[in-house]
C-alpha cells in the first residue's frame, strides 16, 4: 500500500473534527498490522471502489464515541446504543467522502460504499487485504484508529 493514499485521510479527518466537534485531531506514527486488526468498542467499516480498492476501518474507544456524539448532539450518552451508531457511521462516512474528493484531485477516481458499524469488545476483524496500513490519530478526548488496506486496480 502506499503511503500517498494516507494523508487525504488524516486531511479529512482534521476536517470534519475541527467543523463538526471543534477538535483538533494529530497524527501518530504510522504502522502495518499484519492478519486480524484489533479494533477499539466501535468501528465503522467503509468500503472503497474504483481505481482503489479495499476497505476503511475507523475504530474509536468507547468513552471517545460517546464524548463525540454528545458533542455533536448536546446530549450526555452512557452507551453505545443504535443512536451513537448511526452518529458515529455519519461520521465515518462524511470523513470518507472528503477522502474521496481529495483523492479524486490526485487522479483517483473512488467511491464509498455505506457504512458498517460495529459495536463490542475485543472483536478482531478481517479486512480487504492482509496488510493494514494503521493511522493514529490524537484528540484532546481520546485517540482512534484509522486502518487503511487499499490497492490500486
Amino acid at each position: 500500500m502506499k503511503v500517498a493514499y494516507v494523508d487525504p485521510f488524516v486531511r479529512a479527518a482534521r476536517d470534519v473534527f475541527k467543523l463538526m466537534m471543534d477538535l483538533e485531531t494529530h497524527r501518530g506514527e504510522l504502522w502495518a498490522c499484519d492478519e486480524l486488526i484489533p479494533s477499539k468498542e466501535a468501528s465503522v467499516v467503509i468500503g472503497v471502489t474504483g481505481d482503489l480498492l479495499g476497505s476503511i476501518l475507523y475504530s474509536f474507544p468507547k468513552e471517545m464515541t460517546l464524548k463525540m456524539v454528545e458533542i455533536m448532539s448536546g446530549m450526555a450518552l452512557e452507551e453505545l446504543d443504535s443512536f451513537v451508531a448511526s452518529a458515529l457511521g455519519e461520521v465515518a462516512n462524511i470523513i470518507s467522502g472528503n477522502a474521496m474528493t481529495h483523492l479524486n484531485t490526485n487522479n483517483y477516481n473512488c467511491n464509498i460504499v455505506p457504512p458498517q458499524i460495529i459495536i463490542g469488545q475485543n472483536v478482531s476483524l478481517s479486512m480487504a487485504t492482509p496488510r493494514a496500513l494503521v493511522v493514529p490519530l490524537k484528540t484532546r478526548i481520546g485517540d482512534f484508529d484509522i486502518f487503511l488496506t487499499l490497492t490500486e486496480r
